[in-house]
């Protein structure tokens, strides 16, 4: 619908999410909680692909009395230039923000100054309190708004506000708990004090209602969904008795904290239909306790073994580069324990200093420098060098392209095979990776396949032939038939194999025949 066209709603929500296929859950909360106010508002979400000047036109022409804006990491640039660009043009809207970019450290945000108000913490049920203010011409007399922490019993649940285009195109978020119990100082659920969980027969309620709906795939953005046994098991064991193929749940676990009443459930589930995300950050125990990680390696290590020979879950696991005290020697050594226990993802994440967290009381002992605009990356501090965290990020690039992608899940393993450290050995693949083509962003898959296949046979001194097809049977396992140049001289036998398989399958050719057609070396 053109922007000119769209029905006006008094209050307008909206937020810049990082990708189309991101659904706001918070935004879906606040209009869910307006109470009487609820048909006199709506949502209209973008992405930060999105132009400022684009973004306020579709806003303006839903003619608002107000606009709430949330705010987070990923898109504090772009909607701060929104805000500017609002109270320009249409001075009498009165621009609310919201969300954890915005929850601290107001007074030294530009963004917070340009807008009417802002509302700190969970404001579910406090962005309506602001807005009938706004609309009964007693608008509050102070800027920082800070919400009271809502009893979740009292939520509207705002499953139903997922239409049915977010059910087919985008990710679903659910939750059936706030909160975490764990003090992680680089984290914002750390300050995030108490748990408090969502009704388990209101919640089971709501998920029945979605997937009847057709939701298959679920994300659960709950802290620690496995901290209480009971409710786990009882989410668990609720899809699991659900379950049809395509069904995707993930959840965000402790790594360290798997009893058997859980294990017992999970292994009955289909492989491919669980996603762990869990985040161990560091195997230095030293740096664990600095920034007041709590976490038991061995028992993680059993759950890792557990998981990978016993059930069929995908598990993304991660690690951050650059906390307090931890070289790059040290994240190396974490690197490959880690590897060894066999996740199908690692995740290396540059430490950001998120508003809020007490992770900058260690920035005069260990020099912590970060990068001033969003997202606030760590640029080096007394243990690693700004040249080598720059190594490292590159270094996360390219696991992600060759590794975390799947794109060649048996053949980016040869980098390492024949090396005492995957760490070493893909840390010298990825510096090789850049002096060649000395970017990070933009490189085609076949591309990738020739940079793969040149640095095994032409650095490692592996076997072209042999190289080159298990390269290619990665490749053509997502559905790709076009063969990269580098590998097409090694591929022809391959092509002779399936051309004679097909004809003697045919019964064009006996099979004693058909193995005549195939090339010696």
């Amino acid at each position: 619908m053109s922007a000119l066209h769209l029905a006006r709603m008094e209050i307008v929500l909206s937020t810049l999410n990082a990708k189309y296929i991101h659904a706001a859950f918070g935004l879906r909360y606040l209009l869910a909680n307006l109470g009487e106010l609820r048909e006199r508002g709506c949502i209209v979400e973008f992405d930060v692909n999105h132009r400022a000047n684009d973004i306020v036109e579709v806003l303006l022409a839903r003619r608002p009395k107000i606009i709430g804006l949330g705010v987070y990491i990923w898109n504090a640039q772009l909607s701060a230039e929104v805000v500017e660009i609002l109270k320009r043009v249409a001075p009498e809207v009165t621009v609310i923000l919201g969300g954890p970019e915005v929850s601290f450290e107001t007074e030294q945000q530009g963004i917070c100054q340009a807008a009417d108000y802002v509302i700190t913490g969970e404001a579910d049920l406090k962005f309506a309190e602001v807005c009938r203010a706004v609309l009964t011409g007693k608008a509050p007399a102070k800027k920082i708004i800070p919400a009271e922490l809502p009893e979740l019993e009292k939520l509207a649940l705002p499953y139903d506000l997922y239409d049915d285009k977010d059910i087919a195109n985008r990710i679903i978020y659910v939750e059936a708990s706030r909160g975490c119990p764990f003090t992680c100082e680089f984290c914002l659920s750390s300050l995030d004090v108490p748990v408090r969980a969502v009704r388990i027969e209101k919640f089971l309620a709501a998920l029945e209602r979605l997937l009847d709906r057709g939701v298959k795939h679920f994300k659960f953005v709950d802290r620690t969904f496995n901290l209480n046994l009971n409710t786990s098991r009882a989410i668990l064991e609720f899809c699991l008795a659900r379950y049809q193929p395509g069904h995707f749940f993930h959840f965000e676990m402790i790594p360290d904290r798997l009893p058997n009443g859980l294990r017992e459930i999970i292994s009955k589930f289909p492989p491919g239909a669980l996603q762990f995300e869990v985040g161990i950050q560091t195997f230095n125990a030293d740096v664990s306790a600095r920034i007041k990680r709590r976490q038991n390696y061995d028992r993680l290590a059993e759950n890792f073994r557990f998981l990978r020979r016993e059930t069929g879950v995908h598990i993304h696991a991660d690690l951050i580069v650059g906390l307090p005290g931890e070289d790059m020697a040290s994240f190396g050594r974490g690197f490959d324990r880690l590897v060894e226990l066999g996740p199908q993802e690692i995740q290396v994440g540059i430490l950001k200093r998120l508003r809020g967290t007490p992770i900058v009381r260690h920035d005069a002992e260990w020099q912590m420098k970060y990068n001033p605009l969003p997202p606030y990356e760590l640029l080096s501090n007394r243990t690693m060098t700004f040249e080598e965290m720059q190594k490292m990020r590159r270094f996360s690039r390219h696991w992600d392209l060759m590794v975390n992608s799947g794109n060649f899940a048996q053949s980016a393993r040869l980098i390492w095979s024949k090396s005492e450290s995957a760490f070493g050995a893909f840390m010298q693949f990825s510096d090789w990776m850049y002096e060649e083509i000395g970017r990070n962003h933009g490189i085609a898959l076949g591309t990738l396949a020739e940079l793969l296949f040149t640095y095994l046979t032409q650095e490692l001194g592996l076997e072209a032939r042999s190289t080159a097809n298990l390269i290619y049977d990665d490749y053509e396992r997502g559905g790709r038939s076009d063969k990269p140049v580098l590998l097409r001289p090694y591929l022809e036998e391959r092509v002779v194999n399936r051309v004679a398989g097909r004809e003697a399958a045919a019964g064009m050719l006996p099979k004693r025949q058909a193995g005549h057609l195939v090339k010696s070396d």
